[in-house]
């Protein structure tokens, strides 16, 4: 990891004030290729509706239009994220049934992007956007950053959550292996099975053999899913 990275990293690692820690955030987002970053909060529960926040550096017109013609009831991204912690791509198939959104959000340079949720056990449901307006994003690209973006929205998110009450248990934790918490943090940062082996020094098929072993007792589907589950449950 770049010397940059780290200090952002750990900055915002250090940063209790919202408007700081989204900065930092800002600027951690510009350097990793990505013009825009937005991060917005919900809650299911009335008594704490006032925790509503929304930050983001889009265009001035952009937030009034969406506004005024009332886009989150029909955003594809927003509706996604409301029930999934899975990153979801801003591509055009995705905006299929919502085509005047997609052209409106382009025309304002909002062209190639993901977003990206975490909810939690108190209700909250929070949303990390990232966006440019050249050069598509590919997995590669969502994958290769995914680790970042998860520590940005993990700390905002906690940001909110800690000065609120909570109202459910904290669920039985997951006891992972040493080594399953290893290579799940390598894949979090975007190292391959190969890569990881040879960090490591085991071989290719013994990490998948824990990557399997990660995903089976988190109790998802695929190394994606285990890594944003991990991340959540402080894991890694």
């Amino acid at each position: 990891m770049k010397v940059w990275k780290e200090s952002q990293l750990t900055q915002l690692s250090y940063a209790q004030k919202m408007e700081t820690a989204y900065e930092i955030s800002l600027n951690l987002v510009k350097n990793l290729g990505f013009n825009f970053c937005a991060f917005s909060i919900t809650s299911q529960r009335s008594e704490i509706h006032r925790h509503q926040i929304n930050l983001n550096n889009y265009p001035t017109e952009w937030n009034t239009k969406y506004e005024q013609e009332h886009f989150s009831e029909v955003d594809p991204i927003l509706a996604h994220c409301n029930h999934s912690e899975l990153p979801i791509l801003w591509q055009e198939e995705v905006f299929s049934k919502t085509p005047t959104l997609w052209q409106a959000q382009k025309q304002q340079g909002l062209r190639y992007g993901w977003s990206q949720a975490v909810h939690d056990q108190n209700g909250l449901c929070s949303m990390l956007s990232l966006a440019r307006s050249h050069c598509p994003i590919t997995t590669h690209d969502l994958y290769k950053n995914l680790g970042y973006a998860m520590f940005i929205s993990r700390h905002l998110h906690g940001l909110v959550a800690k000065d609120l009450p909570s109202s459910h248990p904290k669920p039985n934790p997951v006891h992972l292996s040493t080594r399953e918490v290893e290579v799940l943090k390598y894949s979090a940062i975007g190292k391959t099975a190969g890569e990881i082996a040879r960090i490591l020094s085991l071989s290719e098929s013994t990490v998948q053999f824990h990557i399997r072993g990660a995903i089976r007792k988190l109790g998802v589907n695929n190394k994606i899913a285990a890594v944003i589950k991990a991340a959540r449950m402080c894991v890694i």
